[in-house]
């Protein structure tokens, strides 16, 4: 009679564990449409300060970098300080090691650095773009 109440049981078991997988996972299932949804929303604020003169446009501060700084724009973020728009640059110079610039998103001036900073010399030509091989 034990062996029979432990087979019934069994597929109850079965039944809950399922469920309280999906129930762990439900957050990280929810996240990808909650992170969709701010980057939107950032990328609307950013469109609404270019527009409203509040900002410069990333290209424009891009082409900017390059020629005064040695190496690669590999991230570019905007964001809110103090009521103060910034963009925060990550650069990777020819050495390797990556630092980080904060310029006025409103008139491009450079505000604070960390990391080793590398400017370029005068006359000294800005790196070519990479070729993707395309």
């Amino acid at each position: 009679m034990c062996s029979g109440a432990r087979s019934q049981a069994l597929p109850m078991t079965w039944l809950i564990r399922p469920f309280l997988a999906l129930l762990a996972l439900a957050p990280l299932l929810a996240a990808p449409s909650s992170l969709a949804a701010q980057d939107r929303r950032d990328h609307e604020r950013a469109r609404a300060a270019l527009e409203a003169g509040q900002i410069r446009p990333l290209t424009d501060i891009l082409a900017e970098v390059e020629r005064r700084y040695r190496g690669r724009v590999i991230e570019a973020d905007l964001e809110r300080d103090d009521g103060q728009w910034l963009y925060e640059l990550k650069i990777l110079p020819p050495n390797g090691r990556v630092f980080t610039i904060e310029l006025d998103a409103a008139t491009g001036q450079f505000l604070r650095g960390r990391g080793p900073i590398q400017e370029r010399t005068p006359g000294e030509a800005a790196t070519p773009p990479r070729s993707t091989g395309r």
